[in-house]
């Protein structure tokens, strides 16, 4: 449930995990030892140069980093206007950013001693990522999914239990991420000295938003050096899809000091305007608390979380992460949104211009980025991070192109 935070008890002051006004802790006191440890073992890590080690070792040699940073230059002349590069994610192992985070957060379970994980899936590309690491590390793996993305991801599912893991079908409210992260909490909850609860996005309590995006970090510490090894300069802007903004702020974060940069960042504009047709927490939403942290959330006026909708299953989330929240109200990074129609219709162009098929989530961005570049001169470059692949969304895309006559 959301609440309207007062403004006097959000001053960002000393406050750890605060971006600005919003970030913080809202979680039961149960937690909060929970936490406490996490964020300890978090910084014993960060300067533990054998952990970053095993780390590096690990995203090299078993997910495929560096990831390229790929010129699409049949789309860019069917465009005209920008450059356009893709920053390719999708190639990564499992498909999508996702295992970047998953490895950093299993290492450390390990190193807390913790040997079951829990997780919450919507895509169900975190919890493939979530699934491959137990599997590696030899951890016991619980995944809670919403029914309604289970419908959506049945491929992912198989996966998911392919790999070892439980994948337990939450069937309250929506069905979605949202239901599916209250079950992984409660089972933190219940379970929390045995268990490392392994959240997917830059959401929840602190330490999560900071440790997540510096896992993710990652992709623009990579995308900032490559380009100015291919054109020997920043791009104009940085576009990326945003639901709880995991790959967006790894996308970004390398760039924020860099203020002639814009950050660009999608959210899901779904069916249409009115709330609960979509995803689009800065179309409408408001401040308030979701799920253990305060940022802008979908709500009505009485601040009950509202209903949200996208055709895909990872933007589909009432509330997005602190940071993108502060970012947002700086001025710093520009969130627009693409339409249910514009995300499928991005997804056949880049299909039948590049030979590559984004995953629904990706493609928002590569919506915003056909909008963007035709306004812009050959001299402009538009970097899109390409967070996933489309496979797992081959039934949505079968059902809907078809629909469409595609």
């Amino acid at each position: 449930m959301s609440t309207v935070v007062n403004p006097d008890l959000t001053a960002s002051g000393n406050v750890a995990g605060r971006f600005g006004a919003y970030g913080g802790r809202y979680v039961p006191e149960t937690l909060v030892a929970a936490l406490d440890e996490l964020e300890h073992a978090y910084a014993e890590a960060q300067a533990d140069p054998e952990f970053h080690a095993r780390l590096d070792a690990l995203l090299t040699d078993y997910a495929g980093r560096p990831t390229p940073l790929y010129f699409a230059e049949r789309l860019t002349e069917k465009l005209g206007g920008a450059r356009i590069y893709l920053k390719r994610e999708d190639l990564l192992h499992t498909g999508a950013h996702k295992i970047n985070n998953c490895i950093g957060q299993g290492l450390l379970a390990q190193r807390m001693g913790k040997q079951r994980i829990i997780a919450e899936t919507g895509a169900g590309q975190h919890g493939v990522a979530t699934a491959t690491v137990c599997a590696l590390l030899g951890l016991e793996c619980v995944v809670y999914m919403g029914e309604e993305d289970m419908r959506r991801q049945e491929l992912n599912v198989y996966r998911m239990r392919l790999l070892g893991a439980e994948v337990r079908g939450v069937t309250s409210g929506s069905r979605t991420l949202k239901d599916a992260i209250n079950e992984a909490m409660r089972d933190w909850v219940t379970n929390v000295r045995t268990t490392h609860y392994l959240l997917g996005s830059v959401l929840g309590a602190h330490p999560y938003p900071m440790m997540v995006r510096d896992f993710h970090r990652v992709i623009s510490k990579e995308a900032r050096r490559q380009i100015l090894e291919k054109e020997n300069r920043l791009p104009t802007a940085v576009i990326a899809c945003v639901g709880g903004g995991s790959n967006a702020i790894g996308a970004f974060y390398e760039f924020i000091p860099d203020k002639d940069v814009r950050l660009i960042g999608v959210e899901a504009g779904g069916s249409g305007e009115r709330l609960g047709t979509h995803a689009a927490r800065f179309r409408g939403g408001a401040p308030g608390v979701l799920q253990g942290t305060y940022s802008y959330v979908l709500q009505d006026d009485d601040g009950q979380v509202a209903l949200t909708h996208s055709v895909s299953a990872g933007l589909d989330y009432a509330s997005i992460g602190p940071e993108h929240a502060a970012l947002h109200d700086s001025g710093r990074a520009e969130y627009t949104a693409a339409s249910d129609e514009q995300a499928l219709e991005a997804t056949v162009t880049l299909a039948r211009t590049e030979g590559i098929l984004p995953a629904l989530e990706s493609a928002h961005a590569v919506a915003e980025c056909i909008r963007l570049a035709p306004t812009l001169g050959r001299h402009d470059i538009l970097m899109v991070n390409l967070s996933g692949r489309g496979d797992k969304d081959m039934g949505i895309l079968a059902r809907e192109l078809k629909l469409k006559g595609a």
